[in-house]
């Protein structure tokens, strides 16, 4: 299945109903796809052919989602950059997949024309806003930068090509927290798989509205767009998420679903106008893309209606979005005190495998683990990527008779939930002994005065490595460093407890993350233990 068929299905029955809305505009299937068609007739004027890579620079915007199509359509790759990338990490995505068209927002002009010297294959750029302007294209005889907007409105409708379910739909790049992005390739099929899975064919009933705050280079983006479309659930776009835009989308639009990321999920509850932002339309809050701090999650669970269903996603890029799920009943702190202990010790967890999702913990021999022994996470289901696009060493590292070898450690417990235990290189080997972070990470979150936490291991000469911690303070709180590693004496096994504890700042940002809200451990070394 085509991609473009989640659009041309719907589109076929509810032509005039509203799918798509942007800064107070709205935009009906039939428009959206009439859109698509002349967006796809304008790449071919430019030469774009099936199985080319077209890459786009741009946050959340109509045009986007219209190249999304209009590339699958055409049987074209679609390869969203990270507009938050630097523009050495940018030039290196562009010279591994060699586009044959770039696509950019105004605001990335510079970064363009910066571009243009270091990619290989010369392709043109063209500008995603409506007028031309200084600039550059694809020779060094032309001056300006051609407006995509202006040639979809000269071209023709291009109809959509016959291209086989298996070719290759996108191209992500991974966040890259401790190496450089590699780009995963999926496939019409693995990201159709997904949608079928997820949702439900668009039948005419309210299905309420998402809001898209996620970038549309993350696989939670990309794939909420996908599912929305197919569903008939109409798509909300954040240009860029901010918490006080989001609130107010939320309040004012009627959205019933949303998903966030920890940092953008805090920054919502931190925001002066939270408390008083009608959030009683809201039906479904899911989150995912990094551990959720205990702190955070628990607060969401105390200021949010209770009406609101809160939902732990667990997913890669490499697996096409969610795998495994904690749902709503495990994050309803009530009933007997047993019941309340154990939702939240469940809390900590990633939840279970969802059904089309075969999950294993292997050794590193490969071998399956019993609950309670961590191990690496690995994954077998149809939409698993298809590797690294031009990097047949890590794919073959990664991809291993079927199965996704995740590179994240986990273990689980006799009822089946999954509880992560940090990144397979972040391990701390203190005396023979294996330490996950964030088993310790866990613990410390748990304090009543640590807002977050982050471990990682100082070299040690007698020892190989000691484990240490950055805490962060909760507003108003007074962390000591020895009493919080008595605290952690009573909860872990002693080669576990952290032997040095630095507190930051309560005043900055908290720890260094990625856009995703990923701790960057080598940056956290390098702050504290130099």
């Amino acid at each position: 299945m085509n991609l473009m068929e989640l659009l041309e299905i719907p589109a076929s029955l509810f032509p005039e109903r509203e799918i798509l809305r942007f800064q107070g505009r709205g935009v009906t299937y039939g428009e959206l796809q009439e859109r698509v068609a002349k967006t796809a007739g304008a790449l071919r004027t430019l030469g774009v052919q099936t199985g080319d890579r077209l890459a786009i620079l741009q946050t959340n915007t109509p045009a986007v989602v219209e190249l999304l199509y209009a590339a699958a359509s055409l049987g074209v790759v679609f390869v969203p950059l990270n507009f938050r990338a630097s523009r050495e990490e940018l030039s290196s995505m562009l010279a591994r997949v060699e586009p044959t068209v770039v696509l950019v927002g105004d605001r990335y002009r510079s970064t363009a024309a910066e571009l243009r010297a270091s990619t290989l294959g010369a392709p043109v750029f063209i500008t995603l806003d409506s007028t031309t302007g200084p600039g550059i294209a694809g020779g060094p005889q032309r001056a300006e930068m051609p407006s995509l907007g202006i040639l979809v409105d000269q071209a023709e409708p291009a109809a959509r090509a016959d291209i086989d379910d298996n070719s290759l739909a996108a191209v992500l790049f991974t966040s890259g927290t401790t190496a450089g992005p590699k780009g995963v390739m999926l496939a019409h099929a693995g990201l159709t798989s997904f949608v079928l899975e997820s949702a439900e064919l668009c039948d005419g009933a309210d299905r309420g509205a998402v809001l898209v705050a996620a970038p549309l280079h993350h696989v939670a983006g990309l794939t909420a767009v996908l599912a929305a479309t197919f569903a008939g659930r109409r798509i909300v776009l954040m240009e860029q998420f901010e918490a006080e835009g989001w609130l107010r989308l939320v309040a004012t639009e009627g959205i019933t679903h949303v998903f966030l990321v920890p940092t953008m999920l805090k920054r919502v509850l931190d925001h002066p106008t939270f408390a008083e932002t009608d959030l009683s339309g809201l039906q479904v809050l899911s989150y995912g893309a990094a551990p959720m701090p205990l702190a955070v999650i628990r607060r969401a669970i105390a200021a949010l209606p209770r009406s609101v269903h809160l939902i732990s996603a667990f997913g890669q890029t490499e697996t096409a979005s969610t795998v495994a799920v904690l749902g709503p009943e495990d994050h309803r702190l009530e009933g007997t005190p047993d019941d309340v202990q154990r939702h939240l010790r469940r809390l900590a967890s990633i939840g279970r495998p969802i059904p089309d999702v075969e999950l294993r913990i292997l050794d590193d021999d490969g071998t399956s683990l019993p609950p309670g022994k961590v191990g690496e996470i690995a994954i077998r289901a149809d939409r698993l990527m298809r590797g690294y696009y031009q990097q047949d060493e890590a794919t073959q590292e990664t991809l291993r008779d079927g199965w996704l070898r995740t590179r994240d450690l986990a273990w689980v417990d006799e009822d089946g939930y999954i509880y992560l235990a940090g990144r397979k290189g972040d391990l701390i080997i203190h005396g023979g002994e294996n330490i996950a972070p964030a088993e310790v990470e866990t613990v410390l979150e748990s304090h009543p005065a640590v807002e977050e936490a982050g471990v990682f291991g100082i070299p040690d000469e007698e020892w190989g490595e000691r484990v240490a911690a950055v805490v962060v303070p909760r507003p108003g709180a007074e962390i000591h460093p020895d009493a919080l590693i008595d605290f952690c004496r009573q909860r872990l096994a002693g080669f576990k407890r952290p032997e040095v504890v630095f507190v930051a700042d309560p005043s900055s940002d908290g720890l260094p993350r990625n856009t995703l809200g990923k701790l960057l451990r080598g940056e956290l070394r390098a702050r504290y233990a130099t």
